[in-house]
């Protein structure tokens, strides 16, 4: 099971330099069995295809993101804090992973129907953990009721978008983004000045 694993891990890891790289279209199987120094039969064992490839490696990173942003919140004590502290945690994992951001948010853009709905699953899990906090924080009295589900596709929007002109110019990195990001996300939801001030 270990061995299986160990393959698996090595097949993805291989995959995410070579996609990174070249793109879906361009990336052949025999160069990921090549890198990845395993045989077709043990990528076919894990990985019928090359949309399969794709497609772990998008839930791969969805995991590693959602696994930190929940512990990230879970060191907070209020609702608009683990915002705070999930916006953080989300910049930070993007930062260190570039390769699987830019698998995961770019080159699975256009790709076909299978890559787009996954795409929309993975980003409808993070528009609920973003309402599902927004929701404890009027609860809580941080902010003044609102519509959260809207509030949390707009921020999925400027996030993604901060992040994409990041992957593809090198700026502005997450470090810069982050500041100005935390202000404008939290003004929009009307989280008071002080407590803003706060959390810098």
């Amino acid at each position: 099971m270990e061995k299986n694993q160990d393959t698996r891990y090595r097949i993805l890891n291989a995959a995410i330099n070579i996609f990174s790289q070249k793109g879906y279209h361009n990336t052949r199987m025999d160069e990921i069995v090549a890198a990845a120094e395993t045989s077709k039969g043990g990528i076919y064992f894990h990985f019928p295809s090359k949309q399969d490839i794709f497609l772990g490696l998008v839930d791969e990173f969805a995991d590693l993101l959602e696994g930190r942003i929940a512990e990230a919140i879970e060191q907070e004590d209020s609702g608009i804090r683990r915002v705070d502290a999930a916006l953080n945690a989300c910049l930070d994992t993007f930062s260190q992973y570039r390769k699987l951001t830019k698998i995961f948010l770019v080159q699975a853009i256009g790709l076909g129907v299978v890559f787009e709905e996954k795409q929309q699953e993975i980003h409808d899990r993070f528009v609920e953990i973003i309402k599902k906090h927004l929701d404890q924080a009027i609860d809580e009295g941080d902010i003044a009721p609102l519509d959260t589900e809207i509030a949390a596709f707009a921020w999925m929007g400027a996030l993604n978008e901060v992040v994409i002109r990041w992957i593809h110019t090198g700026q502005p990195d997450p470090e810069r983004a982050l500041p100005a990001l935390r202000v404008f996300l939290l003004r929009s939801v009307g989280v008071p000045e002080a407590k803003i001030q706060e959390m810098r």
